[in-house]
Formats: C-alpha cells, structure tokens, sequence
C-alpha cells in the first residue's frame, strides 16, 4: 500500500494510529515532534503524513509549513483535538488536505488516509 508519518508527542496515539494503518496493509513511519517529522520526511518521502497540531519544539502548523516548503506537493492530514478550530482552517489554508478529530474514529482515519492517496 503506502507509506506513511504519523506525527504526535504522545507515544499513545502514534501507536494506536500505526496499528490501525499497519493493520489495513501500511507502513508506517513515527515521529514525535514536527522537528523530527521534516527529518524523516526528508529522509523517507512518505506517500502521506498524518500530523498533531499541538506537540513541543515545533508544532504541527509550523511542521505543515515547513513540509510545504520542502515539498509543494506533501500531502497532509491533520490530527487535533476538539477546540481547535482556528488552528485547523490555518492548517487548511496552508496546504493540509484534510483533519481527524482526537479521540479519533479509526473509520475516519481511514478514510482521511484513503483521501489523501487518491489526491
């Protein structure tokens, strides 16, 4: 299938994201902080990214910026938690092609995932 970054502070949540990627035919790439997800970006060349917005040393909407700088075409998905919708339209605004709500649905994972691919 397709590579992808999965991008969050919480060890938690990139573990739970990884097994429901992995287990629908992924690989899957962690990072912990945006900082470490324009590494290994750079590094790997993920087919997609799913990225946090709130995470220490350089938070998703920085990191998304940086990745579109990067890599024009880097295709984002962003993963927040419920509150944050200002951030959300500037993370859509600057290139991110879709969100999940935290407590994610894997359902709506999926189908971010899926959408991103097929873009």
């Amino acid at each position: 299938m397709a590579t992808i970054l999965v991008v969050d502070d919480a060890a938690f949540m990139r573990m739970r994201c990884a097994k429901l990627l992995k287990d629908n035919g992924h690989d899957v790439i962690e990072a912990e902080n945006g900082a470490q997800a324009l590494k290994v970006y750079q590094e790997v060349k993920p087919h997609a990214v799913l990225l946090d917005i709130t995470m220490p040393e350089m938070d998703g909407l920085a990191a998304l910026k940086a990745l579109k700088q990067i890599d024009p075409n880097a295709k984002v998905a962003m993963v927040t938690a419920m509150g944050q919708q200002a951030m959300v339209m500037d993370a859509l605004k600057s290139g991110a092609k879709d969100f999940v709500l935290k407590p994610f649905d894997s359902d709506r994972v999926l189908n971010a995932v899926n959408k991103l691919l097929t873009r």
